[in-house]
């Protein structure tokens, strides 16, 4: 597996670590917003299980917390599959019902996404009872793969799970010019 020295065992700050680094030169940052045809309250009740992406992303194909800890308990990990078969694992470290938010950090990772930290926040747009959900990260990446990597978690990612969650609660796609 990429990232990972003979043997075996992942070196401190292989990919995906959550620890918080100087500023690089080759760090990223991503911010992808849409709005969603319906209330605040059921969108949130889609995104914050934490456990529930393999239900909606069609880049995920199974999921399960460990150590049999709720979802939404921060602190728990999500240890997930992605369509081709990659292994990834996220932990959650802050949720909060009343700002309908959450963040969370890359552990492992085949992907080369170092240092990985993404926030989620919806926001009622009140006219016409609808959300603005914000979608969010910061992540280092090796020399050269800037571009590639803000795309795939840009446009695969997070974009991919602004269509994926409209299609699982069967909401009309965004208009022209939307996410």
């Amino acid at each position: 597996m990429a990232g990972r020295p003979e043997g075996g065992a992942k070196e401190r700050g292989a990919f995906g670590s959550c620890d918080h680094p100087k500023r690089s030169p080759r760090w990223v940052k991503i911010v992808k917003s849409t709005i969603m045809e319906a209330p605040v309250e059921a969108v949130w009740e889609v995104l914050r299980d934490f456990n529930g992406h393999d239900q909606w992303h069609p880049a995920v194909a199974d999921s399960h917390i460990e150590r049999g800890q709720p979802s939404d308990k921060v602190g728990c990990v999500r240890r997930f599959h992605l369509a081709d078969g990659s292994e990834l694992r996220e932990q959650l470290l802050t949720m909060s019902d009343i700002d309908m938010a959450f963040s969370y950090c890359l552990l492992d990772t085949p992907i080369p996404l170092l240092n990985y930290v993404a926030h989620v926040r919806l926001i009622p747009v009140t006219d016409g009872d609808m959300t603005f959900w914000h979608w969010g990260s910061r992540f280092d990446t090796p020399p050269g793969r800037e571009a590639e990597l803000q795309k795939q978690v840009g446009e695969e990612i997070y974009e991919g799970g602004f269509h994926a969650v409209r299609a699982f609660m069967g909401l009309a796609p965004a208009s022209q010019g939307g996410a």
